[in-house]
């Protein structure tokens, strides 16, 4: 099948070389040109535009920052749907605010164009494996008609509801995974400074009640000082800025995220916002003095 996919960032090289290997013909677009030379290395297929992939592709995947790049990529002048014929599917799994999703729809719905939303968790580790947990919104027909696409880049996919579940369920995640980093960092944080190992602590209570995907991705990143980005602070920003968004405007209080909130933007100003978000324990060793160290 011929697919097209435009933004070729940290998750969409992966995605697109998973692509390939399942024997997909890629037609790539990213305004970073090295981008696409590192997935044309792997087989891809460079286009000139957003809607130079639309005209060529009846199936067309999106993976981008955040809601402006998504509207600019697929409203935009060159944008997919200038170039989308009636019937093209779109699959924006770039994680957004569900209401710039629902813009979207209704904008690729005027044109003949079927959208669903599918972003994803498990960062770039599970990109490159093609495990990512998907969550979809949208046609339960459009969803069961590209599950297989999916299924080549996630180990699950899961249609959460109507257009803008799949990204209403990314921020529920986006607020879990950031609260449990916090709470593992200031629980690490204490086991250092009350003189016991980290690692035992991690080895004791790992297969117990604490015991999270979350603490056995970052506790070894944290403890080895590598702060290389799977998942960037900033990103993470984004995230809660759109899930504190969203809660305000349908009424559901958030007052941990906004605290984690505090915390991330207080390690952008430090000049760490390109760091994975595992970087959360800075803060707490910006605090202390102390790191949280094998």
């Amino acid at each position: 099948m011929k697919i097209g996919f435009i933004g070729l960032g940290i998750m969409g090289k992966p995605m697109v070389r998973n692509l390939l290997k399942a024997g997909h013909e890629v037609v790539v677009y990213d305004v970073v040109s090295a981008n696409i030379e590192a997935v044309k290395a792997d087989g891809a297929i460079e286009a000139g535009s957003s809607r130079d992939v639309a005209s060529q592709c009846s199936l067309i995947i999106t993976m981008l920052p955040n809601s402006p790049h998504v509207k600019t990529v697929v409203l935009g002048e060159n944008g997919v749907l200038e170039g989308a014929e009636e019937g093209t599917i779109l699959i924006d799994m770039s994680s957004i605010a569900p209401q710039a999703s629902q813009e979207v729809y209704n904008a690729c719905k005027s044109k003949g164009v079927r959208m669903i939303d599918a972003p994803v968790s498990g960062g770039e580790p599970k990109a490159i494996d093609g495990t990512l947990s998907i969550m979809v919104g949208g046609d339960e027909d459009v969803f069961h008609e590209v599950y297989d696409i999916l299924m080549i880049m996630g180990g699950s996919a899961v249609l959460c509801g109507s257009i803008g579940a799949g990204n209403t369920t990314k921020l529920a995640n986006q607020v879990i995974v950031a609260l449990n980093i916090a709470a593992v960092s200031e629980a690490f944080m204490l086991s250092t400074k009350a003189g016991v190992n980290p690692m035992k602590v991690f080895d004791a209570i790992k297969g117990g009640l604490a015991g999270s995907t979350v603490m056995n991705a970052k506790i070894p990143m944290i403890t080895e000082g590598n702060f290389n980005p799977g998942f960037k602070i900033d990103l993470h920003i984004k995230d809660l800025n759109n899930a504190i968004e969203t809660g305000h405007n349908v009424g559901s209080p958030l007052p941990f995220t906004s605290l984690a909130m505090e915390i991330l933007q207080n390690l952008h100003a430090d000049g760490y916002g390109q760091d994975d978000h595992c970087g959360i324990a800075k803060f707490y060793e910006k605090l202390t003095g102390t790191e949280i160290r094998k």
